[in-house]
């Protein structure tokens, strides 16, 4: 009797979520193992298609006559392990999709490369004999034995390469020393190393009174088992960093490993820098802008237990860490913790089943927390921990609101208010730094009014209309719509129109305004590659520029003691995103902008730059009052049953035809009514908020409920109509996606 094996075919389709059994032919029965990827025979052709091994055994539901033979295991490969596989089943059961999909997104690296070595040249004799040798040798013509054995007596140990270079001994000469028994070279692997160390970046730094409270008071209670999460809510500059590496460090210490996540790619370089120089080269980063060899090394010291430290961003949770013992999510407010492909999980939910069954600590930081994590301090489901002090003798920034709408009233027409210019000049005549933030997020879609600063709101909701290309405004949230104004409803001014704004115009303009200041600029366009990150922050912090101008990746977590002033402008553009969140990450991006000046001792000032200076975000973050934003924004989210007051799913649906994906959505709305039990509020189906994108139509159903496992029991009646509704004769082409608590508007 023979052996068989599940497999999981490489194509996401609903149809083909399923394993299906192969048997396992005589010369693989002692090479296979769970977790590898397998050339199979598919389909009434026998195609040849991958595949991964999710278990084996020596029973099959089928006769052998109906069983197909796996033909080989895929070389190359990287194999999946047993904790890897069940988090996938976790993530497929939780998310929605398909078990292949959710199997690709745990796998970090899916192919094996080419190894680096090097070799390590060894004396095998003594300082005599060497020199018996070197004395016994003519020394016309073994010149180059000779130079090989008096470089021994210098140093036991060389490295082949710099023999070969700098001594210019040939391959020829060290293997007849070899076969005559004076040296050994042994071969080692190099890795390929993904940031180069910098020295500027000090050891360590003695805590203060608040931090170290912080440090032992959740040590003390992970020793007496409340492995609840954490969350610090520190103010900017009041050394979270610093409360993560003492936590790392006594974990590390224990012999386990811990995973640190970041938003940003361009917070890696001096994140990295500072736990090199406190923990060494045992630790290392994960992320995308890595290139496949630097990627597969990364995931192999991982697997083999030589890194202690992995950071990067939410993907680093999928490093094959076998003694995770703490997970740090620093920034966790940030919206890129969450996926926008499928499945679509979230980082801080994704860590809190990890560190539940690792039975490690899950530490997360902000100074301008999630809504979600907060309102769990409060039902006392996460630990809360506060910091309200800045490190050292740094204290708080002052920060000016300056209303654009009296600037344009006044004759000003620049996108630099008067105080903010006088205080750009001041700062270059100082030799101090200064930031300028463009709030690139929500610019697009909103109308509003450059003379009162009015925008066009939905009359039922509390969401700005978006235009579209029709010429009209629509609410996505309720349907509303309406024509757009030719002139303000409020002020009567002719100045209402869309907002366009951009980093590049802006810079030519500063260029203009400034023309002996050296400005750096970082945005999309200018960090392509993983090479663009370090080389602008590190120009920056090396004093080379007097201005950063930049989108919401320069306000992220970013450290320069130089910087004195921070410039806020188009500050409220986020405001009139047609989206519920939009007033938390207003606060949240001024918040962060503003505590980036003054962190060191020099005192700093912000300028924050707007159309609605009266906003109680604008306000709020301006005083760095984030208990009082937490208790307004909550008391808005209460009153119309959002998040995190109420869960909600979205059900996206794709169709290349116009109303198949409309007909789907009701259907499958219909199904979840149909599904028993109590029946969680359905709002919808609509057309998203960009109906049409790539040639595909564009279809949201809503689903509300305050018991997320009532949302999970209505994503299951989904998808099991859906394949159905998939499968029968006809069905249109219609792709469904799920978004739980969704953090980007559909």
């Amino acid at each position: 009797m023979g052996r068989y094996a599940s497999v999981i075919i490489d194509i996401a389709l609903e149809k083909l979520d399923r394993p299906f059994t192969y048997k396992i032919p005589a010369e693989l029965e002692d090479k296979l193992e769970e977790g590898m990827e397998v050339c199979i025979p598919f389909g009434k052709g026998n195609t040849l298609r991958k595949g991964y091994v999710v278990a084996t055994g020596d029973r099959a539901d089928l006769p052998d006559d109906m069983l197909k033979y796996i033909d080989h295991i895929a070389e190359k490969s990287v194999n999946m392990e047993g904790r890897t596989l069940a988090l996938a089943a976790w993530m497929k059961k939780n998310y929605g999709g398909t078990l292949i999909t959710a199997m690709r997104t745990v796998l970090p690296v899916k192919k094996k490369m080419k190894e680096l070595n090097y070799g390590m040249i060894h004396a095998l004799v003594d300082e005599e004999r060497l020199k018996n040798e070197i004395n016994a040798l003519n020394p016309i013509r073994f010149a180059a034995r000779i130079k090989l054995y008096k470089a021994l007596l210098s140093a036991q140990e060389l490295p082949e390469d710099m023999v070969k270079d700098k001594l210019n001994i040939s391959a020829a000469v060290l293997k007849t020393a070899e076969k005559d028994g004076i040296i050994k070279i042994e071969k080692l692997r190099r890795y390929r190393a993904p940031v180069a160390a910098n020295s500027r970046y000090s050891a360590k730094t003695e805590l203060n009174d608040e931090q170290r409270a912080v440090v032992d008071e959740i040590l003390r209670a992970r020793e007496k088992g409340d492995l609840r999460p954490a969350l610090l809510h520190g103010v900017t500059g009041s050394g979270k960093t610093e409360v993560y590496l003492e936590l790392i460090e006594k974990i590390v210490a224990e012999g386990r490993q811990a995973i640190v996540l970041i938003p940003e790619i361009s917070l890696t370089f001096q994140t990295l820098m500072r736990f090199y120089a406190r923990f060494g080269e045992r630790v290392s980063v994960m992320h995308s802008k890595l290139s496949d060899g630097e990627r597969y090394d990364q995931y192999e010291r991982a697997r083999k237990g030589e890194l202690d430290i992995i950071i990067g961003p939410r993907s680093a949770l999928f490093v094959p860490f076998e003694r995770t013992g703490i997970i740090i999510i620093d920034e966790e407010h940030e919206g890129s913790y969450k996926s926008e492909k499928m499945p679509k999980y979230h980082a801080r939910e994704v860590a809190a089943y990890l560190a539940e069954r690792e039975n490690a600590l899950l530490v997360m930081g902000s100074a301008t927390p999630s809504l979600e994590s907060y309102y769990r301090t409060q039902k006392d489901e996460y630990r809360l921990f506060s910091l309200r002090s800045r490190f050292g003798n740094a204290v708080l920034p002052k920060v000016y609101i300056e209303d654009m709408r009296a600037e344009l009233k006044s004759g000003n027409k620049g996108f630099l208010s008067r105080r903010l210019s006088e205080l750009l000049t001041e700062r270059m005549l100082k030799g101090e730094q200064s930031m300028l933030f463009i709030n690139r997020r929500g610019i697009a879609g909103f109308v509003s009014c450059r003379s009162c600063g009015y925008v066009v709101n939905c009359p039922h909701c509390s969401v700005s209309l978006t235009e579209h290309k029709d010429g009209f405004l629509h609410c996505h949230y309720c349907g509303h719509k309406e024509e757009k104004p030719g002139i303000c409803p409020k002020c009567a001014s002719k100045y209402i129109a869309g907002f366009k704004a951009g980093t590049e115009r802006m810079e030519e303009e500063l260029k203009k305004l400034y023309p002996s200041a050296g400005i750096l600029r970082m945005d999309a366009d200018t960090t392509k590659n993983k090479a663009d990150y370090d080389r602008i922050l590190s120009s920056f912090a090396n004093g080379e520029a007097d201005i950063l101008l930049g989108t919401q990746m320069i306000v992220k977590g970013h450290d320069f003691p130089n910087v004195t002033l921070v410039g806020a402008l188009a500050a409220d553009m986020s405001l009139n995103l047609s989206d519920y969140h939009s007033a938390e990450r207003t606060f949240q991006l001024l918040a962060q902008a503003a505590g980036r000046a003054g962190r060191a001792e020099r005192k700093g000032e912000v300028v924050i730059q707007t159309y609605q200076p009266e906003h109680y975000a604008i306000q709020l973050a301006a005083a760095h009052d984030y208990e009082d934003f937490y208790e307004q924004e909550m008391s808005y989210r209460e009153l119309a049953d959002f998040p995190p007051v109420c869960h909600m799913l979205t059900m996206q649906f794709f169709s290349s035809d116009v109303g198949a994906g409309m007909e789907r959505a009701v259907r499958i709305a219909d199904a979840i009514r149909a599904m028993g039990g109590e029946i969680p509020e359905i709002i919808g189906p609509a057309e998203a908020l960009i109906g049409k994108l790539k040639d595909s139509y564009r279809t949201g159903l809503y689903i509300r409920h305050k018991d997320m496992k009532l949302l999970n029991r209505a994503k299951d009646a989904a998808e099991e109509a859906e394949a159905e509704l998939a499968t029968a004769p006809g069905a249109a082409d219609v792709m469904l996606q799920f978004d739980f608590d969704p953090v980007n508007s559909f």
